[in-house]
């Protein structure tokens, strides 16, 4: 099989977000097992990421530290599986940021849960973006510290009685994000200009009790691109070519959580109508080890500017024998959208000289 390292000659771009799974139970674990090369789980992903072959692609659930160790030891260690990728963003997330309070109200404090995003450490579960193209870091629109109260209209958590759960000195500290929300111009090549990735990690709907935070916090972190799409939160993103893609944490149908902030995106007049998306109704994940079964947890929304040539969820399945290699690097399935290289701007012609 032969590894594709560079963006596709048939002006084709490929987009990828994937849930790697690979965060570890303590601080510095994931780079030491980068370092060592030798974690089956680690080569099992790096399998799939070169058999996915993107050009651009969002990858969750990596644990980060502030001096980018890690993050360099991922690109080394996929360059190494045959998965080079010459330009890597990853931010350090709110997962595992300690907040000095008890944010879910269990009058418990210093918890993974009691943290800016639910994480044990500093870093836990991070997201990362692989690129072929250049990565504009000047330009990066960061949400990732825009606290939920100033969301417009935002779905703060309430005790019974309307004041402010778990306390007002909670909600002066509580980001939206869990893990982090960013807008990142990549640069196209041929002078095509810029392509925008909206990337986000929306927290899970659950694990919370009747003020129901973890639900409305998932809701307003996917409400949140919609505003920014209808420029509400940012003077609306300069350039025509943009994708949002990460991790909704929400089935469209099945299971616990808020529809709502889902819905505003899937119906956005901006991106592609949901009938016409390549992932709809397809599963992206296996959680029948919590009794869930086949869920769709991640997704891509295309903008309407956008031709698309192709897309869905890479999942083989047995007699394929790349099934036992998914299934050891995650329970998640990678979610891909194969899109025509947008042109150039178009030249103004010269003005004509008029012969008198």
């Amino acid at each position: 099989m032969a590894w594709a390292s560079s963006i596709r000659a048939e002006a084709q771009l490929r987009l990828a977000t994937y849930h790697s799974d690979a965060a570890r139970k303590g601080p510095g674990l994931l780079l030491h097992a980068l370092l060592q090369g030798k974690d089956p789980q680690l080569h099992a992903l790096a399998q799939v990421i070169a058999l996915l072959d993107a050009d651009i692609l969002l990858l969750h659930d990596i644990d980060l530290d502030a001096g980018g160790a890690t993050s360099a030891a991922l690109g080394r260690f996929l360059a190494q599986q045959g998965a080079p990728y010459p330009h890597i963003l990853a931010p350090m997330p709110n997962a595992g940021v300690p907040s000095g309070l008890d944010l879910n109200g269990d009058g418990r404090l210093g918890r993974a849960n009691d943290a800016l995003g639910f994480g044990a450490f500093r870093g836990q579960g991070g997201m990362v973006l692989l690129s072929r193209l250049p990565i504009i870091t000047e330009e990066l629109i960061d949400f990732t510290g825009l606290l939920w109260r100033d969301l417009p209209g935002a779905q703060l958590p309430r005790h019974s009685d309307g004041t402010p759960f778990p306390s007002a000195a909670a909600l002066d500290v509580q980001p939206l994000s869990a893990v982090g929300a960013w807008a990142v111009p990549l640069r196209l090549p041929g002078g095509a200009g810029r392509l925008w990735v909206m990337a986000f990690h929306a927290s899970p709907p659950v694990f919370d009790g009747r003020e129901d935070r973890n639900g409305r916090r998932n809701a307003d972190e996917l409400r949140l691109w919609a505003q920014v799409l209808d420029g509400t939160m940012t003077p609306a993103l300069p350039g025509q070519y943009f994708v949002l893609m990460g991790v909704t944490n929400i089935d469209p149908v099945l299971g616990e959580g808020r529809r709502d902030g889902l819905q505003r995106l899937a119906q956005h007049p901006q991106l592609h109508p949901d009938k016409t998306s390549p992932h709809l109704g397809l599963p992206t994940v296996d959680w029948s080890g919590l009794g869930l079964g086949l869920r769709q947890a991640s997704r891509i929304f295309p903008a309407r500017s956008l031709p698309l040539r192709g897309g869905g969820v890479l999942w083989p399945t047995p007699p394929s024998p790349a099934a036992d290699i998914f299934a050891k690097a995650s329970r998640h399935r990678p979610v891909w959208l194969d899109i025509a290289m947008p042109p150039p701007p178009q030249a103004m012609p010269p003005p004509q000289v008029v012969q008198k």
